[in-house]
């Protein structure tokens, strides 16, 4: 193989963009979800009859930013790895998002603390 050769094959995407756009894409989706349900949750114990106190919007900001976060790591991780190792990558991201959706989820049942009034 020639010089021209192979920095011609080290130049070429392992994959096509369209096929990244559309596995992050579609894992997007679901990142989506968790960020809304996040926002869902923060309007309504924000507008209950309690309202939240400093601490309460602390702890219901912090699902909103983490998917996005999670999804920024997981992305700059395996966007130049092999199609089954990126969404591989994305899925661990997104599992580790719904840990701690969920553990938000029960801190905010739990707590007084995180509530007005």
């Amino acid at each position: 193989m020639t010089a021209a050769a192979s920095a011609r094959a080290a130049r070429q995407p392992a994959r096509p963009v369209w096929v990244t756009v559309a596995v992050a894409g579609g894992f997007g989706l679901f990142y989506a979800f968790v960020v809304w349900s996040a926002v869902d949750l923060l309007v309504r114990q924000a507008s209950g009859p309690l309202g939240l106190s400093a601490l309460g919007w602390f702890v219901h900001a912090l699902p909103i930013l983490f998917p996005l976060v999670a999804f920024g790591i997981a992305f700059a991780l395996g966007w130049r790895r092999p199609t089954g190792a990126f969404a591989l990558i994305l899925l661990t991201g997104l599992a580790l998002s719904a840990v701690f959706w969920v553990n938000i989820l029960s801190y905010a049942l739990t707590s007084y603390a995180l509530y007005g009034g």
